[in-house]
């Protein structure tokens, strides 16, 4: 459950909580250093005829490490049309005034219970620390049930390790895809994956949240193995990564995962109806592991392959 729900908030699932940066993540940030090391992510293609779908893995918050190249860059040049999870604004006043109405919605306890009441001194004093950091009152997010308190901390943690959703690939993708007037499309909605989280039942919403303030000071430890699989395109090590808590809820990971892979899976075989060259990038959660959008395909008697990595070379089309 605890890691499950850790590459949730981390990696997979961006409209969940407020993507605007905080003060502290800003101001934690690391100071100028040496280049990153280009990463390699994982990308996939689907064809027919007279189609062509890339699926490409995403880490929804990264560094400033260079990615958007090699066929990537290519795949995605020849592609007329992009498609991400959620269609988030990149204006923050923008993303505030879709988030909000939904916050005030899903996320409030409709039973005017407190969080505060519900963890231990300990844990209540880490929160209020992990707060004070923020630039929050400790009872700012009192109120809130624990699943939004869990990925607003998570998510400033990983922006204080600085990890950023402007350096992100959706973000990086969605601003190339506007500088040539791109088709852009979403396969969800925000309030579609803010209900996944706030359907998690109470005490495994406790759990990620106890969790996260335990692990807080860990968190680099445990963020980086990810980060590090993603950056080097090995799908199965993320797989494993993301599933070693697997057999503790298979409810939620379908929830998280499976189901929604079943859904992307039937819509590439709809886009597949249509010519064109389509440029898919999804949480790389979504392309790794059990009842990924590669199995799910696979069921429809629909075959994917890797794109392989070389350096500089055109992606086939």
């Amino acid at each position: 459950m605890k890691k499950l729900l850790l590459a949730a908030a981390l990696a997979f699932a961006p409209a969940a909580a407020p993507a605007q940066s905080t003060p502290a993540a800003q101001t934690a940030a690391p100071a100028a250093q040496a280049p990153l090391p280009d990463a390699d992510p994982a990308m996939w293609v689907v064809r027919d005829d007279d189609t062509t779908i890339y699926l490409f893995g995403t880490f929804h918050m990264l560094d400033g490490r260079p990615w958007f190249n090699d066929e990537v860059r290519t795949a995605f040049d020849a592609s007329d049309e992009l498609v991400v999870e959620v269609l988030i604004p990149e204006e923050p006043a923008e993303q505030q005034a879709m988030l909000m109405p939904l916050v005030m919605r899903y996320a409030l306890d409709p039973q005017g219970r407190t969080v505060s009441s519900r963890l231990t001194a300990a844990q209540n004093e880490a929160l209020n620390r992990a707060l004070s950091g923020l630039g929050a009152p400790a009872s700012a997010f009192d109120r809130f049930e624990p699943w939004f308190v869990m990925l607003t901390l998570t998510n400033a943690a990983a922006q204080q390790l600085g990890l950023n959703p402007q350096n992100g690939p959706e973000a990086v993708l969605r601003r190339a895809a506007a500088e040539r007037n791109m088709r852009e499309v979403e396969l969800e909605t925000m309030e579609s994956q803010i209900r996944i989280f706030d359907a998690i039942p109470e005490e495994d919403q406790l759990t990620g949240l106890r969790q996260a303030l335990d692990d807080r000071e860990e968190l680099g430890r445990k963020l980086a193995p990810m980060l590090e699989a993603w950056s080097t395109g090995q799908s199965d090590r993320l797989a494993s990564l993301m599933n070693e808590d697997l057999a503790e809820d298979r409810t939620l990971y379908d929830a998280l995962f499976t189901n929604r892979n079943a859904n992307w899976a039937r819509w590439i075989q709809e886009r597949l109806s249509r010519p064109g060259t389509v440029f898919m990038a999804v949480g790389a959660g979504h392309l790794a592991g059990q009842g990924s959008v590669q199995d799910q395909l696979r069921g429809l008697n629909i075959a994917s392959e890797r794109v392989p990595h070389v350096e500089g070379a055109a992606a086939r089309n």
